[in-house]
């Protein structure tokens, strides 16, 4: 439960996700900003545990040339 207005729920934790996969490009071009930075939290909503997923998954898509590391 949201603790305040301003407190956003995690969109990983209400969908049910177990975990982020490097290879949904179209999941994680969400949470890259149009200069290819990852959003921060406070931005996104994620918890800690999916943001420290989604940055490795990221991560990992960029290394493996399915991410750009610069749009």
């Amino acid at each position: 439960m949201a603790k305040n207005k301003y407190h956003k729920k995690c969109p990983f934790t209400a969908a049910g996700t177990k975990y982020i996969d490097y290879k949904d490009v179209e999941l994680l071009k969400k949470y890259v900003s149009k200069y290819g930075k990852i959003v921060p939290r406070y931005y996104t909503g994620v918890s800690l545990k999916f943001q420290k997923m989604l940055a490795q998954a990221i991560k990992r898509a960029r290394h493996m040339g399915l991410l750009k590391f610069v749009r």
